[in-house]
């Protein structure tokens, strides 16, 4: 494990929590349109995300590998895509709205606000744990460094 290893694997970290938070964001501020740019409501989006696999071909991730340690350390996280919720929305009577149809009726988004700050405050806690790792490890090398003066 390099030096500044746990600096990468917390910096992906903070890039995806944040990419997270965004997303949150754009539900809730979507949350009622009814027509989008396809002339269909919006569509509930959450990002996927994966172990980076752009340390896997480090010498000691292929050492750690072959003396059955698993690797050289942790790599970090990457979003592996942003993806539409697939499930239906919510009908709601209003008579009155440009977008209802021949019943009455209009397609709400499939979003709960509910579920968007849940998943909002579990995003920022993962942020806030990237920070707090991102600052242990500096810590850690401010205090090598001053064991060797």
């Amino acid at each position: 494990m390099g030096m500044f290893d746990a600096i990468d694997a917390a910096a992906s970290g903070l890039s995806a929590e944040r990419l997270r938070m965004d997303v949150v964001a754009e539900n809730l501020a979507n949350a009622q349109t009814t027509k989008g740019a396809d002339g269909k409501p919006y569509q509930r989006k959450t990002v996927a995300l994966q172990e980076s696999q752009s340390t896997g071909t480090s010498f000691d991730a292929i050492l750690g590998n072959r003396m059955g340690g698993g690797g050289g350390g942790g790599g970090g996280v990457e979003v592996a895509g942003i993806v539409a919720d697939p499930s239906p929305g919510k009908k709601v009577y209003d008579p009155g709205h440009p977008d209802a149809d021949a019943n009455g009726y209009i397609t709400l988004p499939n979003i709960n606000p509910v579920t968007e700050m849940v998943d909002l405050i579990t995003a920022q806690r993962g942020y806030e744990a990237n920070v707090t790792a991102m600052q242990t490890a500096k810590t850690m090398f401010n205090r090598t460094l001053d064991l060797l003066r």
